[in-house]
């Protein structure tokens, strides 16, 4: 792992209680299929069909192929045309424990949990009685060290639209001082105008994801089509540290960059507080994911947060795909060794639900302004007690050290044997990725890839990335790196 190792030095850290490795094996959903097995191209007839009956009545566009849920077990994802690929993108990243666990199922069959999956009650007005206790054993037993505010969500994006507003008040509520909210302030809100509604700003990072919604959309800066036709503020963007492989033999380059990186960062601050839009909090992803997986150091994110304290803005770090335990630790974050907890970490995807954690300054003193009629769903809460008990007793978080190690090492020693063809094979725990030699070659080899079984993703210009459960094993590690250097391999010819 000679891309990684420098990496791993720099971002050492203790990790909390609520994230140390539980239990001693994974255990294996016995329905999971042996390996892939194909037997229609894919997408396949069945799902042609299906592509067609969909798109007389909504846009098809993004649909890659239509999945048998019920048929499909653990790593393997089963498409309509009854193939069987390994799958190491699951969902977009949001899987935690692979299809149809067996103690998912069981949560939905108990009993007690069956007014949870039938009512879905409006949270903030009418919660159940038995909320109070749901959120402690399930998303605070796993809470960000530090933080022990949590505010559920309904999805990614919305969690980041509302940790944006809680950055927004907060530092508001700071300029004022401890005085009322003005009648003028109330009157001028109502019509977008100052001073209800100030001209202040949220920075992001150059291939930055952070939801499609508008509020996270601001924040967003990897596909143009994205953003395209909408409105957007004019709100800072950073550039982020882009690495130079392997790391430990450009480590002064590195750091270099990502000093140019931080000293861009101020320069913006300073910047919009002179325009009179000054930034309330800079939003960062661990590892910018659809942006092309980019990393940085413990450093670039310790400095970060000084900048953040030095300015009495917020640190909101977006943890809806880097967050629980696909890293090695609960939250990617916890690699970095702060000096102190972030003030707001997002989280969806494989924590079953939507929302944020924060720091007690970042919670709302008036009701309704963190706040939409659902604000999150309690049968998700369950599946995520489930979830959280799993990964305990199975010792999920030092699986997926492990294994992401042993992928990563596998891809360095395949990107060794094509160095024209592969580069910058990179990873944290099970994020990990790599890079083809131009976008046409690596959307050949996902096509490949499928062809042969196996499911990933894509994300930036030309990288692949890979975001497999936390019960993805040695031997399916084994499975998909026999398959892609037998694809990278071909591909050379």
């Amino acid at each position: 792992m000679a891309t990684m190792r420098h990496l791993r030095r720099v971002v050492t850290a203790t990790p909390s209680l609520k994230s140390a490795n539980y239990g001693t094996a994974v255990q294996t959903n016995p329905a999971e299929p042996p390996g892939p097995n194909m037997k229609t191209d894919c997408p396949g007839p069945e799902s042609l069909k299906l592509l067609k009956e969909l798109d007389a009545i909504q846009n098809t566009g993004a649909a890659q192929f239509f999945v048998d849920y019920d048929r499909s077990q653990g790593n393997y994802i089963v498409d309509a045309d009854g193939n069987v690929l390994l799958d190491l993108y699951t969902q977009i990243a949001s899987l935690p424990l692979g299809y149809n666990h067996p103690s998912l199922a069981k949560a939905m069959s108990r009993p007690e949990n069956l007014s949870a999956f039938i009512n879905r009650p409006a949270l903030s007005v009418f919660p159940p009685k038995d909320w109070p206790q749901k959120l402690q054993t399930a998303l605070l037993a796993v809470s960000p060290p530090g933080l022990n505010q949590v505010q559920t969500m309904s999805c990614g994006a919305c969690s980041i639209e509302h940790a944006q507003k809680a950055c927004f008040i907060t530092y508001n509520s700071r300029l004022r001082g401890g005085k009322s909210i003005t009648e003028e302030e109330l009157q001028t809100a109502l019509m977008n105008k100052e001073p209800g509604c100030p001209p202040q700003t949220v920075m992001s990072f150059k291939n930055a994801f952070h939801g499609r919604t508008m509020g996270a959309l601001a924040l967003t800066h990897t596909k143009p089509i994205h953003k395209l036709d909408l409105p957007q503020p004019d709100w800072p963007i950073a550039d982020f540290p882009q690495l130079k492989y392997p790391l430990d033999e450009f480590t002064r380059e590195n750091r270099e960059e990502e000093d140019r990186c931080l000293a861009q960062v101020k320069d913006l601050i300073e910047k919009y507080q002179k325009q009179g839009k000054p930034p309330v909090a800079i939003a960062v992803e661990p590892v910018q994911s659809e942006g092309g997986d980019n990393h940085a150091s413990a450093y670039f994110f310790q400095e970060l947060q000084n900048i953040t304290n030095e300015n009495s803005m917020g640190l909101l770090i977006d943890e809806v795909q880097t967050g629980c335990g696909i890293s090695g630790r609960m939250w990617a974050h916890e690699h970095w060794n702060l000096r102190e907890p972030p003030d707001i970490v997002t989280f969806a995807k494989k924590m079953m639900t939507g929302g944020f954690y924060c720091s007690d300054k970042f919670r709302p003193k008036e009701a309704y302004r963190i706040f939409n009629t659902w604000v999150g769903d309690p049968s998700k809460v369950v599946l995520l007690q489930e979830v959280v008990n799993t990964i305990k007793q199975q010792g999920l978080l030092g699986n997926a050290e492990q294994v992401g190690n042993y992928v990563t090492k596998g891809l360095e020693d395949v990107q060794k044997m094509y160095p024209g063809l592969l580069k910058n094979a990179r990873g944290l725990g099970t994020l990990i990725a790599i890079d083809f030699k131009d976008p046409a070659s690596r959307d050949q080899a996902l096509q490949r890839l499928r062809k042969k079984g196996i499911n990933v993703g894509s994300s930036g210009i030309q990288t692949i990335r890979l975001r497999p459960t936390l019960v993805f094993e040695k031997k399916h590690a084994h499975i998909f790196l026999e398959i892609f250097e037998s694809v990278v391999k071909d591909m050379q010819k």
